[in-house]
């Protein structure tokens, strides 16, 4: 039963992380290939919040918000002066700039060493201290941040988002402040991941930067292009479908030397078959440009 619930915390903590790069993918028309860096820098601050100066958990999930959202300015306002691959690049570069300081700021992160005994969530006298429970909590967190970003998407910010999307210049020419309307986006899917990476944290109990890499932002680029972009159907179906699939093949008796590699053609595969024949993604109402 732990197994089950395991894997359903997992699916509700990618839930939030596709939904929230889906703002920008999806929404803003913006291939980023950095969300792992702020799932991470959510992690860490939440992390170091509570274990180095003593904040109650609720607040620590607000400064890694603040701090994450932050951040994302740091890389949205010049980037987004980039267009087309060069924002790819641009997210890449911020991607791998963030690895490393986690990886190399040892007095601060540990680094490669990692931060263990991470405190379980505890809020208004209740400690989120087994498996079944943090499965509600981290549930209801993940519904709570879903029709937060259904709000965001169906409202006229929404709206504009998928005009910018479909016709930047011609959001221009009515007016629009596509730039401020884009640093926006990055800011709101920032301070999402960073939620997610407070939750990793606290269900894992323990964080290191090799969970926070370029392959891991590649991986939930992958569960919303599988899934679908432009809705919030498609990133949670690829959201379930990319957490049960390794699952599979533990069931099949494959040695963990070979899993590990299958799993990575298992997922190449999946992504080929996918633009290729259903380019929108099985559930999504946009094609990737």
């Amino acid at each position: 039963m732990n197994y089950l619930l395991h894997i359903f915390i997992m699916i509700n903590i990618y839930s939030i992380l596709a939904l929230s790069l889906n703002l920008l993918v999806g929404y803003a028309g913006l291939l980023s290939i950095s969300h792992a860096a702020f799932y991470g820098i959510g992690a860490y601050i939440g992390t170091l919040s509570i274990m180095n100066l003593g904040i109650p958990f609720l607040p620590s999930v607000l400064l890694a918000v603040v701090g994450s959202v932050l951040l994302s300015f740091i890389i949205s306002i010049p980037s987004l002066r980039l267009k087309g691959d060069y924002f790819v690049l641009g997210s890449i570069g911020f991607q791998i700039i963030a690895f490393s300081i986690l990886y190399n700021w040892v007095g601060l992160t540990r680094g490669p060493y990692g931060i263990p005994g991470i405190p379980r969530p505890s809020f208004f006298g209740l400690t989120i201290d087994s498996i079944p429970a943090f499965f509600i909590f981290s549930l209801l967190t993940a519904v709570l941040c879903a029709v937060l970003i259904y709000i965001i998407t169906y409202s006229p910010f929404g709206r504009l988002l998928k005009a910018i999307r479909e016709d930047e210049t011609a959001a221009e020419a009515l007016g629009k402040n596509v730039t401020r309307c884009k640093i926006t986006a990055f800011a709101l899917a920032a301070g999402f991941a960073a939620i997610s990476g407070v939750l990793f944290a606290g269900y894992m109990r323990y964080i290191d930067p090799t969970s926070f890499t370029m392959m891991e932002s590649v991986y939930i680029l992958s569960i919303i292009i599988i899934g679908g972009t432009g809705n919030l159907s498609g990133p949670i179906t690829g959201a379930v479908l990319m957490i049960f699939l390794p699952e599979i093949l533990r069931f099949l008796q494959i040695p963990d030397s070979i899993a590990a590699n299958m799993r990575q053609i298992i997922y190449g595969l999946l992504l080929i078959v996918i633009l290729r024949y259903w380019p929108q993604g099985l559930l999504g109402d946009h094609k990737l440009k």
